[in-house]
């Protein structure tokens, strides 16, 4: 439901599928076609369900129900292509991965192909044109060659032959992330993980209705192909990918310190304070940078009568959108394990960065011990870990290089479990309250700059409530959805409307979806005091995840960041939840300098000061040195 725009990888089930399937198709409009319906936003689009007798484990091995299952989600995919106008690239994509899994399931080879190199044409990110498909190419020149199928030596050594030839030609310095994070995955995921996660988030959902929705469908289709066609091939992938890894040892140029600004205590600069609005910090880290509400104090009563109790550093939320004095996200029961969990975040970091480290090691061996009934736990320690040591993060990259930086706290909390906690239309209200109330907060306390590497999204909401059996028919189900985000809407955007002095800056997302589209709130909102910022690289290239649209300002670098977590250590982490507090760093930095600066003004400074990126994907890239020049040059 909840969409942090940053974990170390997303073990879900929509995640695991397009994690363990990197390749997808997107089909141009038949010329020829009948006028079709236009679909302008993702309410628009059809939903379906499909009945499911005994569970999704039991499907997934069983042919004869599989095959029955299948023929149903191929004629609504079909049909809805037929019928629908979707101009949404992301959304084609869910559409035609679908069908892509199915066509290599069965055998149709040609169409597969057709599919890959029509989504080659229409792909916008170089890096990810460039290895769309690259498995699945092989794989048919595999078959073909061989006559075989998977469980033939034969035919998973040609597999093996083709794909390295295809990764060989690929120009290094523009892959070489893409490939390292491939073998990452494959290296993660296994059967037993797979099947662990469909016991734990999609047995229980058909226990409880019987049914499943078309993304859900979508992602078991995507599943079977998996455990039949790309899981038996992990260790021809892992080899392919280590030996070009091996063969290339340059990595990607780091342009982002030459670009840094850093600010020393002069004595024309003023202390900003910057909100970090977000799963909570761990104050404990920024001693020294920290905002002190001068009329509170730690004597558990709300001492200074604003409603708020011990707000010395800031204020924070529950998941119901009650006020809590406890500015970190809980670890609930997971206390006494979270130092090992930390250890599993930095594993998973280090696998998919191709790192070979004693963390990543000890999560191999851990993985290779689980048992499928134990991947929920350990999935949803992940995700708390993730929600613990996010804010704490985000807040660190917030104030890299500025001594006049105060954090301001301000906790909002989401549920990690696999089957999450529904939002209800009554808690969605009192969210939308601590809204508003959160921002009065910030502009009591004069901040300046706001960052929320956070949103929602319509598809998670509405997941959320399936997941828990709520809502009524699929159709009642989306309509809850959409009343529940409306609340969540308004009150988001009603609160940063009312605040025209603070600067707030919002992550994209990592749906690498366009923003737009998905109504993803708050990266959709179209406000003169809100900058929406995408991620790239080191290099400055746009990563494969980051979400784009035209309310997408600039971007920043969002891959491997390194920043801070609980209790004081250092760790790398990517999404726009990284690049989005980079810009606010620069946000921070361009009012300690100027203090009477608007944040009309600032966002100026930023977009004046970036570089032009023209091509496919066209971009601003955000350049701090050059924005903090453009200033001095106009005072």
């Amino acid at each position: 439901m909840f969409r942090l725009s940053s974990l170390p990888i997303r073990l879900s089930v929509v995640g695991l599928a397009a994690a363990l399937i990197y390749s997808s198709a997107v089909v141009a409009q038949d010329k020829g076609a009948k006028e079709k319906i236009k679909i302008n936003n993702l309410e628009d689009l059809p939903r379906h369900t499909y009945k499911v007798a005994g569970s999704v484990s039991e499907l997934l091995q069983s042919d004869e129900q599989f095959t029955a299952f299948a023929k149903q989600v191929r004629a609504n995919v079909e049909g809805d292509l037929a019928k629908y106008e979707i101009d949404d690239a992301a959304t084609l994509q869910g559409f035609y991965g679908t069908l892509l899994s199915l066509d290599l399931l069965e055998g149709h080879y040609d169409d597969a192909l057709k599919r890959v190199e029509r989504i080659r044409a229409l792909e916008d990110k170089e890096a990810l044109r460039l290895m769309t498909g690259l498995t699945t190419k092989a794989f048919v020149a595999a078959r073909r060659e061989t006559g075989k199928d998977i469980d033939d030596a034969a035919m998973r050594a040609a597999f093996g032959r083709h794909l390295a030839t295809a990764a060989e030609k690929l120009p290094w310095d523009v892959v070489q992330d893409e490939i390292k994070q491939a073998k990452g995955r494959a290296e993660i995921f296994s059967e037993t993980l797979l099947l662990g996660i469909v016991q734990g988030q999609l047995d229980p959902i058909v226990a409880k209705s019987g049914e499943v929705s078309s993304d859900i469908a979508s992602s078991i289709i995507r599943m079977r192909y998996a455990l039949k066609k790309i899981l038996p091939l992990k260790a021809e992938r892992i080899s392919v990918y280590q030996n070009v890894i091996d063969r290339h040892k340059v990595v990607k140029r780091n342009i982002w310190p030459a670009r840094a600004v850093a600010l020393e205590k002069e004595k024309n600069l003023k202390p900003v304070v910057v909100a970090v609005w977000d799963t909570g910090v761990d104050a404990s880290v920024f001693e020294g940078h920290l905002f002190i509400n001068p009329k509170e104090k730690r004597d558990g009563k709300d001492t200074d009568g604003n409603g708020f109790v011990d707000d010395l550093h800031g204020i924070g939320f529950d998941f119901y959108g009650k006020a809590t004095p406890k500015l970190l996200h809980p670890l609930d029961d997971a206390a006494d394990r979270i130092d090992t969990v930390m250890k599993h975040m930095k594993g998973f970091m280090d696998i998919q960065a191709a790192i070979d480290s004693p963390e990543a090691s000890d999560l191999q061996r851990h993985l290779g011990g689980l048992k499928p009934d134990e991947v929920n736990g350990f999935i949803e320690d992940l995700s708390l870990c993730g929600s613990y040591s996010h804010g704490t993060h985000v807040a660190g990259l917030a104030i890299e290089g500025n001594p006049l930086a105060k954090v301001l706290i301000a906790r909002i909390t989401f549920d990690y479990h696999m089957i999450p906690k529904p939002v209800t239309i009554e808690i969605a209200r009192r969210h939308a309250q601590s809204y508003l109330d959160t921002v009065r907060y910030f502009k009591k306390h004069k901040a300046r700059v706001a960052n929320m590497s956070w949103g929602w999204t319509l598809k998670e909401i509405e997941t959320a409530l399936e997941k828990n059996a709520l809502g009524g028919t699929v159709e009642e189900r989306a309509e809850l959805a959409s009343r529940i985000l409306d609340i969540l809407r308004k009150g988001l955007h009603g609160a940063i409307e009312s605040t025209p002095e603070i600067l707030f800056v919002s992550s994209a997302g990592n749906e690498d979806s366009d923003v737009d589209f998905d109504a993803t709130i708050p990266s959709s909102f179209d406000l003169p005091n809100l900058l929406i910022v995408g991620a790239v690289d080191q290099a400055g290239e746009p990563t494969s995840f980051t979400s784009s649209g035209k309310n997408v300002v600039v971007y920043a670098n969002g891959f491997e960041v390194e920043s801070y977590v609980p209790g004081g250590e250092r760790m790398k982490m990517s999404g726009t939840s990284m690049s989005s507090p980079n810009v606010m760093n620069l946000a921070a930095k361009l009012i300690a300098l100027q203090p009477t600066l608007k944040p009309r003004e600032v966002i100026e400074l930023v977009k004046k000061g970036a570089d032009r990126k023209d091509g496919a994907f066209s971009y601003l890239l955000m350049n701090p040195k050059r924005s903090v020049e453009l200033l001095r040059e106009e005072q």
